[in-house]
């Protein structure tokens, strides 16, 4: 099964495009249900620069921490950039436990890697009273996050595509902490009822994903993928 990720075709997630007002942000989705965004940001440039060649060019010396790919504890380890793309950016085992899967998202060093972020355009809507901070990933196919939840946020895809699946605060999903989002797909997901599935979409290059506080995610990316968060906390 390594490499071979399911595309679902079908979206239960709302998309808006470039239309969306801020007020009409704030009304419909800030609070209440995630949204799909579209042309509301051109990140054409901050693409150009996330190409592996230009990336192993700019930081492929410099270490990156690890996390491993498992719900409440996270192992850390340092790496250098060059090693991690060239040897372990590979397709997600599906017989590995989450915590023997080691995932490149979010622990990045902004002093080092400032001049790539402040290229990024982000989404240009806020949650009143929070600030934004960045997380960047580099994943391989199956890799992903299993369910957690945390603060609201966007996460764009850059390369690649991936796959979200979420559920509402008060319905938190049945899933082992250190199975992989893979293996939850394959074991979990097909025995599910149509009234206990999640909501789900598969995110292209150019889109973005708003989700808000305290709701459940699990991501699975179906290609080598290149994304980026913006945590609002």
């Amino acid at each position: 099964l390594a490499g071979t990720v399911p595309e679902e075709e079908r979206c239960t997630v709302e998309r808006a495009d470039a239309s969306l007002t801020y007020s009409l942000f704030l009304q419909r989705f800030a609070f209440s249900r995630p949204v799909i965004l579209r042309g509301l940001t051109d990140n054409s440039v901050f693409r150009a620069l996330c190409t592996r060649e230009k990336l192993l060019e700019a930081y492929g010396s410099l270490p990156v921490r690890l996390s491993t790919a498992n719900t409440y504890s996270y192992r850390k380890v340092d790496v250098p950039f060059q090693e991690y793309v060239e040897q372990l950016l590979k397709p997600q085992d599906p017989t590995r436990l989450g915590s023997d899967t080691l995932y490149f998202f979010g622990d990045n060093n902004f002093t080092e890697w400032a001049s790539l972020f402040q290229q990024y355009v982000p989404p240009p809507f806020r949650i009143p009273g929070t600030s934004p901070a960045y997380s960047f990933g580099i994943a391989g196919s199956g890799s992903g996050v299993p369910f957690h939840w945390h603060g609201p946020g966007f996460s764009e895809v850059i390369f690649g595509r991936k796959r979200w699946f979420l559920y509402p605060p008060e319905k938190p999903p049945h899933f082992h902490p250190n199975e992989t989002t893979l293996a939850w797909l394959h074991h979990t997901y097909p025995a599910l009822p149509p009234a206990k599935r999640p909501l789900e979409c598969t995110l292209r290059p150019g889109e973005v994903l708003y989700f808000p506080d305290r709701w459940w995610h699990a991501t699975l990316n179906l290609d080598t993928s290149v994304f980026i968060s913006t945590f609002l906390g």
